[in-house]
C-alpha cells in the first residue's frame, strides 16, 4: 500500500534529482520506491477491472 509519505518521498527525490542529482543510495530508493508504487498502482487497476461486469442487452433479449 502507498502511504503519503511515500508519494511525498517519491516527489522530494524527483525534485532534487532534476535540481543537483541523487546519489547512489537515493537512486536505489527511488527506484524501489517506483517498483512499489507501480506494484500497488497495477493491484488497484486490477481490483477495479475485476468488479466491471459486462451486460449485453442484445443476449439478454
Amino acid at each position: 500500500m502507498i502511504t503519503q509519505e511515500m508519494i511525498n518521498r517519491i516527489n522530494e527525490l524527483a525534485h532534487k534529482k532534476k535540481s543537483v542529482g541523487l546519489t547512489e543510495e537515493e537512486l536505489a530508493e527511488q527506484k524501489s520506491l517506483y517498483k512499489e508504487y507501480i506494484a500497488a498502482f497495477r493491484a488497484n487497476l486490477k481490483s477495479q477491472l475485476d468488479m466491471i461486469e459486462i451486460v449485453d442487452e442484445k443476449s439478454e433479449k
